[in-house]
């Protein structure tokens, strides 16, 4: 039997995870009174139930209950009991922007301070966060992306590396990304802006990556930004504590090389065992369609 516990903190996707593991044929239960989950555990795992894959969904709402948490995983594993811990999170602000959206109430913040509860959270549930099999970091992820992450980690045969690699595509004009880990400057390439036919056209369209990857210097730059990237991200993978890497690519105004570059080493990184995201952050800035530069 496949047993997956869920959790993490409020507003960090659990309820899209759960889905999506039902999806994937998983027998699905949220928000269990934790004094209930022996008894969960044995019923699962009675020869008469059929469903081999089990997700159970825990987090703050068991309340003062969820200190016993920690004492129930340590007795279900000195009885053999195999489980997975997967641990949802995001940044506190990105929490405090969604609970906004929502409109909906923290558990902890009834009344409150909504970041007060957010933080007291993080403190109360970090043990699981310790002990956790896989972490993501959901604060970059659209809900498709976090999807196709839990398919990676719980379809058969899918290896999953612990790391998220975002490769941002930047204009300078617009401001260098303040969630950069790694940045690198490609406006020494040829630049389509300059060529009439090519200004509207981006990145993401062949005849401009053709123009900005038929130069010499382009190619070498990206054999050696491939060669770099790969290093960086398997030293990163190795830190249990890291879930993202953020690789930002800037050209002028974010529309033509920098989308080809990072379009290029999105393609060529995409063998190794990790996830990636392309994101374009400037690509569709209207000023620069303009041509105010």
């Amino acid at each position: 039997m496949r047993f997956v516990i869920v959790t993490g903190m409020s507003g960090a996707g659990k309820s899209t995870v759960l889905k999506s593991l039902e999806d994937l044929g998983f027998f699905c239960v949220d928000n269990l009174p934790v004094e209930l989950i022996d008894k969960f555990v044995e019923l699962t795992s009675d020869t008469n139930f059929t469903n081999d894959k089990v997700a159970l969904g825990t987090d703050i709402r068991s309340g003062s209950s969820l200190d016993e948490l920690s004492d129930i995983l340590n007795r279900l594993r000195e009885n053999k009991f195999n489980y997975e811990i997967l641990f949802l999170d995001a940044a506190n602000d990105i929490l405090v922007k969604r609970y906004k959206e929502t409109r909906r109430e923290h558990p902890l913040a009834v009344g409150g301070s909504l970041i007060d509860g957010i933080i007291e959270e993080r403190e109360r549930i970090d043990f699981l966060s310790n002990i956790a099999d896989y972490t993501i970091d959901t604060s970059k992820l659209l809900t498709r992306e976090l999807k196709a992450e839990v398919r990676k980690i719980f379809s058969k045969g899918k290896e999953y590396k612990n790391l998220i690699v975002t490769i941002m595509s930047f204009g300078y004009k617009f401001g260098i990304p303040q969630d950069a880990d790694y940045v690198y400057d490609v406006r020494f390439m040829p630049n389509p802006y300059y060529i009439d036919n090519l200004r509207r056209k981006t990145g993401n369209d062949e005849e401009v990556q053709n123009y900005v990857m038929d130069a010499p210097e382009s190619k070498d730059f990206v054999d050696k930004l491939v060669d770099m990237s790969g290093f960086l991200i398997k030293q990163y993978s190795a830190q249990e504590e890291r879930h993202q890497l953020v690789i930002a690519i800037g050209c002028t105004g974010g529309r033509h090389r920098s989308v080809t570059v990072a379009n290029e080493l999105g393609k060529r990184l995409s063998e190794l065992p990790y996830s990636f995201r392309v994101f374009h952050r400037d690509i569709i800035n209207d000023s620069y369609v303009k041509g105010e530069m």
